[in-house]
């Protein structure tokens, strides 16, 4: 069974280019525009891993994913932060990696895979 990668981004255009990546590397996939649809999808989808913006509207990445991580099966969940925004490597400091925007595809599915084991 694929692994499932649920992307969190404000920009659409962001969200489909790696929904795009990550299914034509074999990944399921789920998407949320922001912090407080992402933990309703997190719940209902239950991703193996987490790729995160920081600055979105209505609630932050940072604040979402400090209120999935207190969720017992969500505890230890891999997240990338994924943002355009300088100093985004304190923003989580639990992140597996920090991507500045614009990225290399190559680049995130390398870590991908290492966070997930593959």
């Amino acid at each position: 069974m694929p692994k499932k990668i649920m992307v969190v981004d404000d920009d659409p255009d962001i969200v489909d280019y790696l929904i795009s990546v990550f299914e034509d590397h074999g990944y399921d996939t789920c998407r949320a525009s922001d912090g407080v649809s992402a933990y309703e999808v997190a719940m209902a989808e239950k991703p193996d891993l987490i790729t995160l913006d920081i600055e979105m509207p209505h609630e932050w990445g940072p604040r979402f994913y400090r209120r999935l991580t207190s969720e017992e099966e969500f505890s230890d969940i891999p997240v990338i932060v994924i943002s355009g925004l300088s100093g985004i490597h304190l923003a989580i400091r639990r992140a597996v990696a920090t991507i500045k925007k614009p990225f290399d595809p190559a680049d995130v599915i390398q870590i991908v895979r290492e966070a997930l084991g593959e």
